[in-house]
């Protein structure tokens, strides 16, 4: 009974039905002793109306107090390591991006996952020594979850240099097609939206940075739409503004979803499709948004630092605002690179998984450089710090970073593809 009012977030409905069930469990049973016993004095079958009564009164305080949960993955159908998954269906929504959807290829169930969280998969591209990993924020939300979605950018060559368009979405966008398989693993990811606050949140972004925020307006506007919900998106004009029609779909049938796009260079065409000509900024925001919320950010470096630098003038508490980035932010002033590991002594990296121990290299970029160097193949996307894909636990020693990591590490854990080893001894669980 327990787990299934936990499942429901209307509190009146969670009320209601708490007291129906628990009135009718006494109801019967106190049929069946009556029943039973069949007694000739009427005190009895009072005592039976009062029982349900009461167990009616007890069961509705039982439904206010007794807390939802939020739709985690159930122990039950969660895997380890990896699934292979097919792609069902691939839809171009914008110039840059394109929406994959993905099902298991066993056909089994999947367990849904928290709004902002991210997939990672794994490929196998032509001409690469090993596979490719990489993170993709998952776009979609639906409940009963029965597949998920990835709405992956097409990165271009960076500008004045001589370096290869990005692979993985290349190879996704022009080899990945419906029919192909593409392995797995669960969920995962820190950037998420408490769906039961009741607190409004802001969701910010610019161009595929709305990704994880079409997963949390989703997410709040099924499970609990009486929150006020802010979706900011800035765009180039209408061919760059991926998910337009799907997000106004969705505020046509929540009247707290507010929506505001911004369109930096808009065509004569998008005329009735934008709110503000421009790029969303903290002035902007503050127009907008009266009242204390919580925002998330998602979206370029410098969109992202912008925003950031201007919520914190703006005396926005730290703990309100999240982010995620999908590169590597621009170095403040108080960053600073770590200093070189002495080579006076041997420094002992301990890979206890793997059974393999080896002696630290000065000239190794990072712990996780240092472990593929010893023919190791630990899980990673970003190599910036970032996703968290790279993330274990530590078991003995210490590391430094060579830049604060963006992601959230867990206590007890490191990110190897940013750090180095600071004691003559460490031990990963890799």
């Amino acid at each position: 009974m327990f787990s299934s009012l936990e499942k429901i977030h209307n509190p009146f409905y969670r009320s209601l039905t708490a007291a129906v069930t628990l009135g009718s469990v006494i109801t019967f049973t106190g049929a069946v002793v009556i029943g039973i016993t069949n007694p000739k004095n009427e005190s009895a079958y009072q005592a039976g109306v009062y029982a349900s009564l009461l167990g009616m009164g007890c069961g509705a305080v039982l439904g206010l107090v007794q807390t939802p949960k939020q739709n985690q993955p159930s122990d039950s159908i969660t895997w380890k390591d990896w699934r292979d998954f097919m792609v069902v269906r691939k839809v171009k929504e914008s110039e840059e991006i394109t929406s994959f959807y993905l099902q298991p290829k066993d056909q089994d169930i999947i367990p849904n996952f928290l709004p902002g969280q991210f997939l990672t998969i794994k490929l196998d591209i032509p001409g690469q020594s090993k596979p490719i990993i990489r993170t993709y924020s998952l776009s979609d939300y639906n409940s009963p979850c029965n597949y998920y979605r990835l709405s992956i950018k097409r990165e271009p060559a960076p500008k004045g240099l001589d370096v290869m368009p990005g692979i993985a979405s290349s190879f996704m966008h022009d080899q990945v097609q419906v029919g192909s398989i593409i392995p797995a693993k669960l969920p995962s990811g820190k950037f998420v939206l408490d769906v039961e606050k009741s607190i409004p949140a802001v969701l910010i972004s610019n161009g595929v940075g709305i990704t994880p925020m079409i997963s949390m307006a989703k997410a709040v506007t099924a499970l609990n739409p009486n929150r006020s919900i802010w979706f900011l998106h800035g765009a180039r004009d209408g061919t760059f503004h991926a998910f337009r029609d799907e997000i106004k779909a969705v505020a046509a049938e929540n009247p707290n979803l507010h929506l505001h796009f911004a369109y930096s260079r808009p065509r004569p065409e998008d005329d009735t499709y934008y709110q503000s000509v421009g790029y969303i900024d903290t002035a902007l925001i503050q127009g907008l948004i009266k009242q204390e919320a919580e925002y998330f950010l998602c979206g370029s470096p410098s969109f992202m630092d912008s925003i950031r630098d201007g919520l914190k003038r703006a005396n926005i508490p730290e703990n309100l605002v999240s982010f995620e980035m999908f590169t590597k932010a621009s170095k403040t002033k108080t960053d600073s690179a770590v200093d070189e590991v002495s080579t006076d002594e041997e420094i002992e990296i301990v890979f206890n998984q793997s059974g393999k121990t080896a002696i630290w290299k000065a000239d190794a970029e990072s712990i996780l450089d240092f472990a593929e160097a010893n023919d190791l193949s630990p899980a990673y996307s970003c190599r910036q710090g970032i996703c968290g894909t790279c993330e274990c636990k530590i078991l003995e020693g210490e590391v430094e970073y060579q830049q604060p990591p963006t992601y959230q590490v867990s206590k007890g854990s490191v990110l190897v593809c940013i750090s180095k080893p600071k004691t003559s001894k460490v031990v990963l669980e890799l």
